[in-house]
Protein backbone atom coordinates (compact mmCIF):
# COMPACT_ATOMS: atom_id res chain seq x y z
CA UNK A 1 0.00 0.00 0.00
CA UNK A 2 0.90 3.59 -0.50
CA UNK A 3 0.86 5.56 2.12
CA UNK A 4 1.69 8.98 0.42
CA UNK A 5 -1.56 8.23 -2.10
CA UNK A 6 -3.96 6.90 0.70
CA UNK A 7 -2.84 10.46 3.30
CA UNK A 8 -3.31 12.33 -0.27
CA UNK A 9 -6.83 11.10 -0.74
CA UNK A 10 -7.99 11.22 2.75
CA UNK A 11 -6.68 15.10 3.16
CA UNK A 12 -8.72 15.39 -0.25
CA UNK A 13 -11.61 13.75 1.20
CA UNK A 14 -11.61 15.90 4.66
CA UNK A 15 -10.85 18.98 2.56
CA UNK A 16 -13.76 18.77 0.55
CA UNK A 17 -16.16 18.14 2.47
CA UNK A 18 -15.33 21.26 4.91
CA UNK A 19 -14.48 23.39 2.54
CA UNK A 20 -17.32 22.62 0.84
CA UNK A 21 -19.61 22.85 3.84
CA UNK A 22 -18.31 26.16 4.08
CA UNK A 23 -18.69 27.81 0.73
CA UNK A 24 -21.91 26.10 -0.12
CA UNK A 25 -23.76 27.66 3.61
CA UNK A 26 -21.81 30.92 3.13
CA UNK A 27 -23.06 30.92 -0.51
CA UNK A 28 -26.41 29.98 0.84
CA UNK A 29 -26.14 32.81 3.58
CA UNK A 30 -25.05 35.50 1.03
CA UNK A 31 -28.02 34.20 -1.72
CA UNK A 32 -30.76 34.55 0.94
CA UNK A 33 -29.06 38.02 2.49
CA UNK A 34 -29.44 39.54 -0.71
CA UNK A 35 -32.89 38.10 -1.58
CA UNK A 36 -34.38 40.12 1.52
CA UNK A 37 -32.07 43.00 1.46
CA UNK A 38 -32.55 43.81 -2.27
CA UNK A 39 -35.28 42.37 -3.54
CA UNK A 40 -37.53 41.43 -0.36
CA UNK A 41 -38.35 38.06 -1.21
CA UNK A 42 -39.88 35.99 1.53
CA UNK A 43 -38.18 32.82 3.29
CA UNK A 44 -40.75 30.59 1.44
CA UNK A 45 -40.78 31.47 -2.02
CA UNK A 46 -39.94 29.00 -4.08
CA UNK A 47 -38.84 30.83 -7.64
CA UNK A 48 -36.25 32.19 -5.43
CA UNK A 49 -35.42 29.07 -3.95
CA UNK A 50 -34.87 27.31 -7.15
CA UNK A 51 -32.65 30.31 -8.53
CA UNK A 52 -30.74 29.76 -4.99
CA UNK A 53 -30.18 26.10 -5.79
CA UNK A 54 -28.83 27.07 -9.40
CA UNK A 55 -26.91 29.37 -7.20
CA UNK A 56 -24.88 26.50 -5.29
CA UNK A 57 -25.14 23.92 -7.90
CA UNK A 58 -22.71 26.30 -9.81
CA UNK A 59 -20.03 26.95 -7.06
CA UNK A 60 -20.47 23.45 -6.56
CA UNK A 61 -19.57 22.61 -10.27
CA UNK A 62 -17.22 25.77 -10.23
CA UNK A 63 -15.15 24.76 -7.34
CA UNK A 64 -14.99 20.76 -8.55
CA UNK A 65 -13.04 21.83 -11.03
CA UNK A 66 -10.39 22.94 -8.73
CA UNK A 67 -9.50 19.39 -7.50
CA UNK A 68 -6.61 18.22 -10.30
CA UNK A 69 -4.50 21.18 -10.16
CA UNK A 70 -4.78 21.57 -6.15
CA UNK A 71 -3.64 17.49 -6.13
CA UNK A 72 -0.99 18.82 -8.70
CA UNK A 73 0.00 21.60 -6.46
CA UNK A 74 -0.03 19.34 -3.51
CA UNK A 75 2.37 17.04 -5.40
CA UNK A 76 4.38 19.21 -5.93
CA UNK A 77 5.35 21.01 -2.88
CA UNK A 78 5.46 17.20 -1.57
CA UNK A 79 8.60 17.58 -2.97
CA UNK A 80 9.73 20.45 -1.93
CA UNK A 81 8.72 20.08 1.95
CA UNK A 82 8.34 18.67 5.14
CA UNK A 83 5.24 17.75 5.82
CA UNK A 84 4.33 20.61 9.09
CA UNK A 85 5.24 23.11 6.61
CA UNK A 86 3.63 20.87 3.41
CA UNK A 87 0.23 21.50 5.33
CA UNK A 88 0.18 25.62 5.49
CA UNK A 89 1.14 25.65 1.82
CA UNK A 90 -1.41 22.81 0.94
CA UNK A 91 -4.04 24.97 2.70
CA UNK A 92 -3.04 28.29 1.75
CA UNK A 93 -2.66 26.92 -2.28
CA UNK A 94 -6.13 25.69 -1.57
CA UNK A 95 -7.56 28.97 -0.44
CA UNK A 96 -6.52 30.74 -3.45
CA UNK A 97 -7.69 28.15 -5.66
CA UNK A 98 -10.78 28.34 -4.39
CA UNK A 99 -11.25 32.27 -4.20
CA UNK A 100 -10.32 32.25 -7.68
CA UNK A 101 -13.25 30.12 -8.29
CA UNK A 102 -15.59 31.35 -6.32
CA UNK A 103 -14.89 34.89 -7.65
CA UNK A 104 -15.26 33.72 -11.17
CA UNK A 105 -18.52 32.05 -10.34
CA UNK A 106 -20.02 35.12 -8.80
CA UNK A 107 -18.84 37.29 -11.62
CA UNK A 108 -20.76 34.61 -14.48
CA UNK A 109 -23.69 34.37 -12.21
CA UNK A 110 -23.93 38.69 -11.84
CA UNK A 111 -22.70 38.66 -16.00
CA UNK A 112 -25.22 35.52 -16.71
CA UNK A 113 -27.80 37.73 -14.69
CA UNK A 114 -27.38 40.67 -15.74
CA UNK A 115 -27.33 40.20 -19.95
CA UNK A 116 -30.38 37.81 -19.44
CA UNK A 117 -32.08 40.57 -17.83
CA UNK A 118 -31.36 43.55 -20.49
CA UNK A 119 -32.43 40.62 -23.47
CA UNK A 120 -36.01 40.39 -22.31
CA UNK A 121 -38.54 42.86 -21.69
CA UNK A 122 -39.40 41.67 -18.34
CA UNK A 123 -37.54 42.39 -14.76
CA UNK A 124 -37.20 38.77 -14.06
CA UNK A 125 -36.07 39.32 -10.07
CA UNK A 126 -39.60 40.81 -9.90
CA UNK A 127 -40.73 37.97 -11.14
CA UNK A 128 -39.04 35.58 -8.97
CA UNK A 129 -40.17 37.95 -6.15
CA UNK A 130 -43.72 37.08 -6.81
CA UNK A 131 -43.18 33.53 -7.06
CA UNK A 132 -43.04 32.91 -11.05
CA UNK A 133 -41.39 29.74 -11.26
CA UNK A 134 -40.78 29.17 -15.02
CA UNK A 135 -38.95 32.44 -14.80
CA UNK A 136 -36.31 31.18 -12.11
CA UNK A 137 -35.68 28.13 -14.32
CA UNK A 138 -34.94 29.86 -17.02
CA UNK A 139 -32.64 31.86 -15.23
CA UNK A 140 -31.49 28.68 -13.45
CA UNK A 141 -30.60 26.95 -16.46
CA UNK A 142 -28.61 29.85 -17.99
CA UNK A 143 -26.44 30.35 -14.82
CA UNK A 144 -25.62 27.20 -14.58
CA UNK A 145 -25.42 25.97 -18.41
CA UNK A 146 -22.48 29.48 -18.45
CA UNK A 147 -20.94 27.84 -15.28
CA UNK A 148 -20.49 24.45 -17.28
CA UNK A 149 -19.10 26.37 -20.19
CA UNK A 150 -16.43 28.57 -18.32
CA UNK A 151 -15.20 25.97 -16.34
CA UNK A 152 -12.64 25.05 -17.89
CA UNK A 153 -11.26 28.39 -18.47
CA UNK A 154 -11.17 28.87 -14.79
CA UNK A 155 -9.52 25.45 -14.35
CA UNK A 156 -7.18 26.48 -17.05
CA UNK A 157 -6.26 29.99 -15.59
CA UNK A 158 -5.54 28.38 -12.04
CA UNK A 159 -3.50 25.57 -13.41
CA UNK A 160 -1.54 28.48 -14.70
CA UNK A 161 -0.42 29.85 -11.66
CA UNK A 162 0.56 26.44 -10.25
CA UNK A 163 4.56 26.20 -10.40
CA UNK A 164 5.46 23.67 -12.13
CA UNK A 165 9.35 23.04 -12.72
CA UNK A 166 10.88 24.35 -15.82
CA UNK A 167 11.98 21.45 -18.19
CA UNK A 168 15.41 21.97 -20.22
CA UNK A 169 15.03 23.38 -23.78
CA UNK A 170 14.79 21.10 -26.42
Amino acid sequence: MNYNIAILGLIEIFSAITIGIFILALTYKIVQWVGKKYYQIKDYNLSYSIFTAAIIIAVGIMISGIVEPLISSFRLLNRQSDSFTLAFKYIGTGAIYIAIAYTATVFIGLISTFLYSKLTPIDEFEEIRQNNVGVALIISSILITLTLLTKNGVVLLIEAIIPYPQLPPI
